[in-house]
């Protein structure tokens, strides 16, 4: 039996050159291999540019509710937010597809793994920590870091010169490197790699421009359960139903969008745009909830634990001790965060427009300015008198 490769491949250039290029490198099978989390996708075009280049085996796995239900909603839960405003779009995908890959891998008694990661990004890490966590000794591959090829303009011209096509942007111009989920979509390079040029507003995929946006605002209300939405406006709905009705409005209301320049990883910096809108609208609704339903402790420690959950995320580390640890953190009380969050979603902006929730964390006979016997002023002088103490 031939050896086999199997490759994380989504139809479009970049892995579809790196398909041609383990072909003629290697004498193995290549086994292509697309995760469906929800990204703009066009399953007649992956299997019919597979085909194309010879592949028997395609492989299309739906795991978008698996992603949102497994992945999103954790890292929801800890408002994991990397240098202070990245959601972690693509970050949290990669342990996901690293996962099933592997999977695929066991099941074809591959002898390896490949990616399409370039030799300067934080996917790599990524893949191959979660592709080291559930399959030790299988061999990855990464042709980014062993071809010959340096640049987009070399994998152009490997591209024309084997009949691979070559997709144009909006302007008739090679595109801008797109990634792409249920949770968000980034956008990098070209005219982006200059942190003095603006976004161009025809690289937004899914958000509208705030000035654009309706003159009248939107409102939804979203429903929590053991920490986790489980519905809009009362109707429960699949974690990836959710999110995607959540992305639509959010979108259409101009919410969402993210200018940064980030630390990565590996040690340099880089520019990107990511839109996030259904994902915000949760970040918000979920703090909200915690809001009037957990303790100042739980809620402090999360708040001080983040800055490190979201930096093992952005680096990798999903599937590490630290993070499973801290996750613990995460999820105390989570039973005890229920109810709704009611949202006005108006030009890009956010309001809490109501919460509501059986819980008796929030007592509105102790916050009463009215005068009540609930709660003892006497306390409080000693309270003082006690930190004044600390002062020293």
């Amino acid at each position: 039996m031939k050896k086999r490769i199997i490759l994380a491949y989504s139809g479009g250039l970049d892995t579809s050159i790196i398909l041609k290029w383990l072909q003629e490198n290697y004498d193995a099978e290549v086994v292509a291999y697309t995760a469906d989390i929800g990204q703009e996708i066009n399953k007649e075009k992956i299997i019919s540019n597979a085909k194309k280049l010879g592949v028997r085996n395609i492989i299309i796995k739906d795991l978008k509710d698996t992603f949102v239900k497994e992945y999103v909603y954790p890292m929801i839960r800890g408002h994991a937010l990397y240098e202070g405003v990245y959601l972690l779009g693509t970050s949290i995908a990669r342990p996901l597809i690293a996962k099933d890959q592997i999977r695929v891998a066991k099941k074809f008694k591959a002898f390896a793994v490949s990616h399409g990661s370039t030799g300067k990004g934080n996917d790599q890490v990524r893949f191959e920590l979660g592709y080291h966590y559930f399959g030790p000794k299988i061999k990855v591959i990464v042709p980014w870091r062993i071809w010959k090829m340096n640049s987009r303009s070399d994998l152009i011209k490997y591209a024309k010169k084997n009949k691979i096509p070559v997709p144009k942007d909006k302007k008739g111009a090679p595109p801008f490197s797109v990634d792409d989920n249920l949770f968000h979509t980034s956008t990098e390079g070209k005219a982006l790699e200059n942190p003095k040029n603006f976004a161009p507003e025809f690289i937004f995929q899914r958000t509208i421009s705030p000035e654009k946006a309706p003159n009248k605002p939107s409102f939804v209300t979203i429903n929590f359960k053991n920490g986790d939405p489980y519905g809009i406006n009362g109707k429960k709905v699949s974690p990836a139903k959710l999110l995607e009705k959540l992305n639509q409005l959010a979108g259409k209301n101009g919410i969402g969008r993210v200018d940064l320049v980030e630390n990565r990883f590996i040690g340099i910096k880089s520019r990107g745009v990511y839109e996030t809108p259904g994902g915000t609208l949760l970040l918000h609704a979920h703090r909200a909830i915690e809001s009037v339903t957990l303790d100042k402790e739980t809620m402090h420690k999360k708040d001080e634990i983040m800055p490190r959950y979201a930096e093992l995320i952005y680096n990798g580390y999903w599937f590490s001790k630290e993070r499973f640890k801290l996750q613990k953190i995460v999820d105390n009380k989570r039973n005890k965060v229920n109810g709704s969050v009611k949202l006005k979603l108006y030009k890009g902006n956010i309001t809490i427009y109501s919460r509501q929730t059986k819980s008796k964390a929030y007592s509105m006979k102790k916050v009463s300015f009215e005068e009540n016997k609930t709660f003892n002023k006497s306390i409080v002088e000693r309270f003082i008198n006690f930190h004044k103490k600390k002062l020293k």
